[in-house]
């Protein structure tokens, strides 16, 4: 029998739950051991894995934005710089998937990102292509389908023979594409300026030739190798308004507005309008009839005009958006300065979605040339849709 340390003897029970619980306690330890070398384990391998996982994973993207996006605008770059059109020729351009290629007529498509660049910003200038149908084609006119009657339709009973109904009159409206053209120009030694954005550059000129000539042609054009404007269609009296031609609305006085109810006008010109195209019309005019008109108040003296209360929130008129399109004609006796009308059904505007660009570096040397064209065009594609203010008795 064991004894404890006074010298007294220890029961045979007590012996056996101490050695147990020794035994416990040291085998307790060596589990936690275990585990804790398992878990250490553990936490390297899954290092290992997570380490792989970024080197396997990430970097094959980054080497397919590298094949898709680098060789392909280092290519285009080499090409703005110095003409070097071996590299994009080698690209091979249709298997991955880009845009730009050799075009058969001379010069290259541009790069997506430019291409993106001016599309953007002639998408923000303030012009018809604003808020007109905007449809994209790869011909070289874009045919409108006009439906001006709707088909017929009858009351009947059940054994009443049924008779025929008219049918819908469909007419044809064709917008022929013109090409639209650019030629900005930069030196050879600004080119070679590895610190000059050439793309940039480049991108930058285009879009603002472009939205110039753009935003003129769609209000003033002749369709003459160019878009037709909507102030070059022939009007009428909208009382007797016919298809093919614009109707009018009269303020009552000439080269103005009436001395007396001069906002009567303006009520006038948006109920010419169908209720169908109400919903979505706007008025269009150029900022110094804007003036003129953001002065005029109803009979209680309350301003017509209310500027839009978030920043980039175009104004309104008589509860209308008013888009300022500064190539609008002024003010001026039997001249129409102001159009209200739903553009996105009344104005159709078609173009390729294809920019190209040629490099000349012998035309104006020392400088180089970028001759850059699209083709776009633009046309009335529902007359019913616009209505002209008239500044006349």
């Amino acid at each position: 029998m064991s004894k404890d340390q006074t010298g007294g003897e220890i029961p045979p029970a007590a012996t056996e739950l101490r050695d147990a619980l020794t035994d416990f306690v040291s085998d307790f330890k060596s589990f936690r051991s275990d585990i804790e070398k398992k878990v250490e384990e553990q936490e390297s391998r899954m290092t290992r894995i997570d380490r792989k996982s970024l080197m396997g994973v990430q970097r094959p993207a980054l080497s397919a934005a590298a094949e898709t996006e680098a060789p392909h605008q280092k290519a285009f770059e080499g090409y703005l710089r110095s003409g070097d059109d071996d590299a994009l020729r080698g690209l091979d351009l249709e298997a991955k998937g880009l845009v730009t290629s050799v075009a058969a007529d001379g010069g290259y498509l541009v790069d997506p990102e430019t291409s993106a660049t001016v599309a953007s910003v002639l998408a923000s200038t303030a012009s018809l292509r604003a808020v007109a149908n905007i449809v994209q084609v790869n011909a070289t006119s874009f045919d409108v389908l006009i439906d001006h009657t709707e088909a017929g339709a009858g009351w009947g009973t059940e054994s009443a023979s049924v008779s025929e109904t008219a049918t819908p009159q469909l007419d044809r409206i064709s917008i022929p594409l013109f090409e639209l053209n650019a030629m900005p120009k930069a030196s050879q030694r600004l080119l070679d300026d590895s610190a000059f954005d050439v793309e940039g550059w480049l991108a930058q000129r285009i879009a603002s030739k472009f939205a110039r000539a753009e935003a003129a042609a769609f209000i003033t054009g002749d369709g003459s190798d160019k878009p037709k404007g909507i102030m070059t269609y022939d009007t009428v009296g909208n009382d007797a308004w016919e298809w093919g031609k614009l109707g009018t609305v009269k303020t009552g006085a000439d080269g103005s507005f009436a001395m007396s109810n001069a906002a009567d006008a303006l009520v006038d010109l948006v109920y010419s309008l169908a209720a169908e195209y109400r919903a979505n019309a706007c008025f269009l005019m150029n900022s110094r009839t804007a003036s003129t008109v953001r002065k005029l108040k109803d009979g209680d003296g309350r301003f017509l005009w209310s500027d839009g209360l978030a920043a980039g929130e175009p104004a309104r008129l008589l509860g209308h958006k008013v888009l300022i399109a500064e190539d609008m004609p002024d003010i001026g006796t039997g001249v129409t300065a102001i159009a209200f009308g739903d553009f996105g059904a009344g104005y159709t505007i078609a173009e390729r979605p294809d920019l190209r660009v040629l490099r000349d570096p012998f035309s104006a040397k020392p400088h180089v040339l970028f001759y850059a064209t699209k083709r776009v065009g633009g046309g009335v594609s529902d007359f019913a849709a616009i209505k002209l203010l008239q500044f006349s008795a």
